[in-house]
């Protein structure tokens, strides 16, 4: 079994191993850059699972990030029959492109 961790960013829940490409919700980092993230709720080393509550303690994950793109654009269409009321809202999140470089 591999070792892998599962990591809070963004309001969401990753799970990851070294070497794993992910993409995140922006990171204030530039490319090329190392981030590291203490929101770990659980880490396996292959062997063993520690699991936080919310977040255990002292594990990190070390993250590369390869650059920053926008996401695909997503529709948000209300409408309300008769009533003449129609609204369309489209948004495109901002990303990160990251490489999981190493779980501690």
């Amino acid at each position: 079994m591999e070792a892998y961790a599962v990591l809070e960013t963004g309001g969401k829940q990753y799970r990851v191993a070294t070497g794993d490409t992910i993409e995140i919700e922006l990171l204030d980092a530039e490319a090329g850059q190392d981030v590291e993230l203490d929101t770990v709720m659980a880490v396996s080393d292959g062997n063993e699972l520690k699991i936080g509550m919310p977040y255990v303690q002292s594990a990190k994950v070390t993250l590369t990030v390869v650059g920053h793109k926008r996401g695909k654009k997503l529709i948000n269409f209300k409408k309300k029959r008769r009533k003449g009321y129609a609204r369309r809202v489209g948004h495109r999140q901002e990303l990160t492109v990251a490489t999981v470089k190493a779980i501690a």
